[in-house]
């Protein structure tokens, strides 16, 4: 790792027993500790709000995010931490947002991004009117992992809606990596060539197998699109979504 290249990680789940990440503070506290040997210096929190599911919000998300910071300065690991979080799309998100209670990744062009999430199995109907009403409210979405959504992986012209909309999309390092399978990765690698990659993030869930690493996927990308590239998905792209928030 050369000096000066520290990584940031936008969407992970690092906090304890508020998610399917890490289910006690000793495994949370490990996989801070594992980001931080792994080049990361900044991580953002993102714990899935998934009504009828992960009952989470703002106000539930602030308060592990606060007392996991807390623990971090007690256990001299230096990671620092930004707050936001995995928003299931669907209607009920839309009274969530007129109440505050979802909160953003950051800001790209005057607008508030929100990490969104389709389901992994399919797009559901709708999304782009839900997308659309989004965008008239300047919130921009940030399509989490897309190559991992088998509706994409059947077919990548699934994602041109989306992209013709100025949707922004993060794709797992892993992916690129060749850890969730050779379709993910086709898809991954098909994605950064079109040049529709935002950003590489961990998604990082446990020590094993989905542990907080983004240098395997940023050598990958490396491979395809060169080192000034792969470096702006980890660490300039990032950096500049998140000036504000974090």
């Amino acid at each position: 790792m050369k000096l000066g290249q520290a990584m940031l990680d936008l969407h992970c789940h690092l906090l304890p027993g508020i998610d399917d990440g890490p289910t006690t503070l000793a495994e949370a506290l490990s996989l801070a500790r594992l980001a931080v040997a792994n080049g990361i210096s900044k991580s953002v929190v993102t714990p899935h709000i998934h009504p009828g599911r992960y009952e989470n919000d703002i106000h539930t998300i602030r308060t592990a995010y606060l007392r996991f910071q807390a623990e971090l300065e007690r256990e001299n690991i230096p990671l620092q931490l930004g707050m936001a979080a995995e928003v299931r799309i669907g209607a009920e998100i839309l009274p969530m947002l007129s109440s505050g209670l979802l909160p953003f990744l950051g800001v790209k062009d005057d607008k508030q991004v929100i990490l969104l999430e389709f389901p992994h199995s399919h797009i559901p109907p709708g999304s782009e009117k839900l997308i659309a009403w989004l965008m008239d409210r300047d919130i921009l979405p940030m399509i989490a992992h897309p190559e991992r959504n088998k509706s994409i992986i059947r077919d990548l012209e699934k994602m041109l809606p989306f992209v013709e909309m100025g949707c922004l999309f993060q794709v797992t390092a892993g992916s690129l990596a060749g850890d969730f399978g050779e379709w993910a990765q086709e898809r991954a690698e098909q994605m950064l060539g079109r040049g529709w990659v935002s950003i590489l993030a961990s998604d990082a869930h446990n020590l094993q197998p989905r542990p907080p690493n983004l240098e395997p996927g940023r050598a990958a990308a490396a491979r395809l699109v060169g080192e000034q590239e792969s470096w702006r998905l980890v660490r300039d792209v990032p950096h500049q979504l998140t000036a504000e928030t974090i």
